[in-house]
């Protein structure tokens, strides 16, 4: 949604003029929205979220990790829409302008061709993404949300035992970073196949 409403193009010609100013106004908020997101730090992005939501709604639900859930959420978003937008930007516009040619709709030339073509170039980077956030993660331990670094010292402070409980804290961590991997890595060799066999 957030690379739809960015990449939107204002045709001055067909548009009218309600149409010209909702393209405008939905591109700025994703523009703004990516922007805020990529430019703080999740830590910060933490504080605020939570404690600026409980300071305004009396919410029962809102706990540190429903909290910590959706901010990690909003902020993967960000980084997602920028990497789908530059991967869009690398594929040929000759391609859009054929689909149209042949009687799609942008909205149809984009999801039956711009869009598959683009996630599957973004694979690699989105699957950094994911990893990258499993290990930020940590950064949540801010406003409570019990991860594994913040349970690490938990039983480091029980245990007086450093080392070893960081150990398997980080074998923990790449357990899952490896399987998020080969996730990502299964997608990309289905992706190839699938290329190969329409080839």
């Amino acid at each position: 949604m957030l690379v739809w409403l960015k990449t939107q193009i204002v045709d001055k010609k067909r548009d009218r003029f309600i149409r010209i100013l909702f393209k405008r106004l939905t591109s700025s908020i994703a523009t703004i929205y990516i922007v805020l997101f990529r430019g703080t730090p999740m830590i910060v992005q933490a504080m605020i979220f939570y404690y600026g939501v409980k300071l305004i709604f009396d919410l029962s639900w809102w706990t540190p990790l429903s909290a910590g859930l959706i901010i990690v959420v909003l902020n993967t978003a960000a980084y997602i829409a920028e990497i789908l937008r530059g991967s869009m930007n690398a594929i040929d516009k000759g391609q859009m302008e054929a689909a149209r040619s042949l009687g799609f709709s942008r909205v149809k030339s984009l999801l039956y061709i711009v869009y598959p073509q683009a996630i599957k170039n973004a694979l690699p980077a989105i699957g950094n993404e994911f990893i990258v956030n499993l290990k930020d993660t940590a950064v949540l331990s801010v406003i409570g949300v019990l991860d594994l670094f913040n349970a690490t010292r938990q039983v480091v402070g029980a245990t007086y035992d450093t080392v070893t409980p960081f150990v398997i804290t980080a074998i923990i961590y790449l357990v899952l970073t490896g399987v998020t991997s080969l996730a990502v890595n299964y997608l990309e060799n289905r992706q190839a196949g699938k290329e190969v066999k329409h080839a």
